[in-house]
């Protein structure tokens, strides 16, 4: 996100891609669902300690093609929340041991089968923002500013 505008965050690619904004909130809210509530029992913290302060005009993890071209965000303050995000992913790594890694969880309601934390941790949450990375990077390129910062 680094180097990006508002108006960048806004813009409307052709076709039916989504708008950076929308392609950054799903990352965050979708992490911060895996991690919180998923995986810790609790609540999001969209949800929580952070409901009306998250810069979101809608929080929504799983996204629709309506919602992506309507939500906005502060970008200041949805940044901020990324932040807080990021630092209870990171609290909650440096808890688990591999026993932990190896338990089973249920996620028949959300149409997954079984998958150990492990699994969630690397294809629900790793591999997910390593995706959404991508297609911001690709929304900033066809803007004309740089996409990775590498």
């Amino acid at each position: 996100m680094e180097g990006v505008t508002e108006e960048q965050a806004h813009w409307t690619p052709l076709g039916t891609a989504n708008p950076l904004a929308a392609t950054y909130v799903h990352a965050i809210a979708s992490e911060d669902l895996a991690i919180n509530m998923v995986l810790k029992g609790g609540a999001p913290l969209y949800a929580s300690e952070w409901a009306n302060k998250t810069g979101i005009s809608d929080v929504q993890p799983l996204s629709s093609p309506e919602w992506a071209r309507s939500v906005r965000i502060d970008l200041p303050q949805t940044l901020s929340y990324a932040q807080a995000v990021h630092a209870a992913t990171d609290a909650y790594l440096a808890t688990l041991t591999d026993e932990d890694l190896d338990r089973d969880l249920d996620l028949t309601a959300f149409g997954l089968g079984h998958m150990t934390v492990g699994v969630i941790l690397n294809r629900m949450v790793l591999g997910h923002v390593d995706n959404m990375t991508g297609e911001i990077s690709v929304l900033k390129g066809l803007q004309g500013t740089k996409g990775y910062p590498i």
